[in-house]
């Protein structure tokens, strides 16, 4: 029985929200109003931003003891057998070098790559 990407999704926010991540699904895409006059953007409108999006916190050090900090968070949900594209890799990428914190997770188990 194949495993579905949405339960694989399910799965990854349960456990991130036990480590005190906060995720969204970010479903993306394009659509036409009604109307037929406006194509709509939905999401991050960023190729290959992640599946599920948000935030964790940390404690900063030195002046800034007690206070907390937002870190921007990504998580790229795949099957066990998905296949990662090079924009999601160069998204995932480029969150991490600017300070953020991306990740691939095939299962909850890699969430603990988060923290």
């Amino acid at each position: 029985m194949a495993v579905e990407e949405s339960n694989v999704t399910n799965q990854v926010r349960l456990a991130a929200s036990k480590l005190g991540v906060v995720l969204f699904r970010n479903n993306r895409g394009k659509f036409r109003t009604l109307d037929g006059k406006r194509i709509v953007e939905a999401g991050l409108s960023v190729n290959g931003s992640s599946d599920l999006i948000g935030w964790h916190s940390v404690e900063v050090t030195a002046d800034m003891i007690g206070k907390r900090v937002a870190i921007f968070t990504a998580v790229e949900v795949k099957t066990p057998t998905g296949a990662i594209r090079p924009e999601q890799q160069r998204f995932i990428d480029n969150l991490n070098a600017a300070g953020g914190k991306g990740i691939f997770a095939r299962s909850e188990k890699d969430i603990d790559g988060l923290l």
